[in-house]
């Protein structure tokens, strides 16, 4: 049964931390590129971050960029979003997915990702 179960959100102040994590199984991890996405109310899901199979090669959407960092541990079958300097728009559910391949040059496009996980809210407020 292919799963992708992301974990670590919660209700954080402005200015604070949080590590996300995705935890991958019933499929080939290391064949698969990941990419993070946000979806706040009443909004498109967005893309934020990506990151190759191998791990050489991570995108980021511009309103995260310096703030985020994305990595994985292919053994461990585990993409990690590292979320710092957290903002009140920042506030949205965050997905992980997965997309077999490259697809970096399209890497911001949910139709293209394969499995997706069930989300984790991150609340950002004083």
């Amino acid at each position: 049964q292919v799963q992708l179960v992301e974990t670590g959100g919660g209700l954080v102040q402005p200015g604070g931390s949080l590590r996300l994590s995705c935890a991958a199984s019933g499929f080939a991890f290391v064949y698969y590129d990941i990419g993070w996405f946000q979806q706040a109310p009443g909004k498109e899901r967005e893309g934020i971050s990506y990151i190759s199979s191998d791990g050489s090669s991570t995108i980021y959407n511009d309103r995260v960029k310096g703030r985020f960092t994305i990595s994985r541990d292919n053994a461990k079958n585990t993409v990690y979003l590292q979320m710092n300097s957290l903002k009140p728009e920042d506030t949205a559910v965050y997905y992980c997915a997965a997309a077999f391949g490259s697809i970096a040059t399209a890497w911001n496009l949910s139709q293209i990702y394969q499995y997706w996980g069930q989300g984790t809210q991150i609340t950002v407020s004083s």
